[in-house]
């Protein structure tokens, strides 16, 4: 019984229930949701959860949106600067 969750890992908790494509996708989340992030300012490897909720950037420090956002903010700053 040792070996029964060697392949699934982290949703080996839900067994045969909400089939394989909602399995599969609870597993990304859980990944990201337990994963070390590094620090951008201190480049420490100890940040853990910020909040709860799997919608959006909760689970991570620089979601897709955010980068995308950050670059347009600084490109319009450089700019102005001009």
């Amino acid at each position: 019984m040792a070996n029964r969750t060697k392949k699934i890992r982290i949703i080996g908790k839900y067994r045969t229930r909400y089939g394989a494509s909602l399995r599969k996708m609870v597993k990304m989340i859980e990944i990201s949701q337990h994963a070390k992030y590094t620090c951008s300012f201190c480049g420490k490897t100890k940040m853990k959860r910020r909040t709860v909720g799997i919608c959006g950037g909760t689970w991570t420090y620089n979601s897709t949106s955010a980068v995308t956002v950050k670059s347009a903010i600084r490109r319009l700053k450089e700019l102005k600067d001009q």
